[in-house]
């Protein structure tokens, strides 16, 4: 089973995409086009998602941060994105520190 990303207009000004079965990074392109042609709010629910790679983690973990709604988002995702964030949060504080060495050896 592949991927299936339904548009489900939901009241004024905003859409939902439902997203189900198996999303690759391949889904990923499709997921973020759908993403950039809308105009107002969107909200994505991962109710019927049943497996996802790395590289959907990062844009599920993208799009929130710019403001887009997970919604019916399972535990196994969530979980996934906290520690990818953590992940990048820690590289970014390891290469200001590598910085700020390379500045006091100078």
């Amino acid at each position: 089973m592949g991927c299936r990303i339904d548009r489900v207009p939901v009241g004024e000004g905003l859409v939902v995409l439902c997203v189900s079965g198996r999303m690759t990074a391949q889904d990923g392109g499709v997921l973020w086009e759908l993403l950039a042609q809308e105009d107002g709010s969107v909200a994505i629910d991962l109710k019927g998602v049943l497996l996802v790679d790395r590289e959907i983690v990062r844009l599920l973990a993208l799009t929130e941060a710019n403001g887009i709604e997970l919604r019916n988002c399972p535990a196994f995702i969530v979980e996934w994105i906290k520690r990818e964030r953590a992940q990048t949060t820690e590289a970014q504080g390891e290469g200001e520190g590598k910085a700020r060495e390379d500045l006091e050896d100078v």
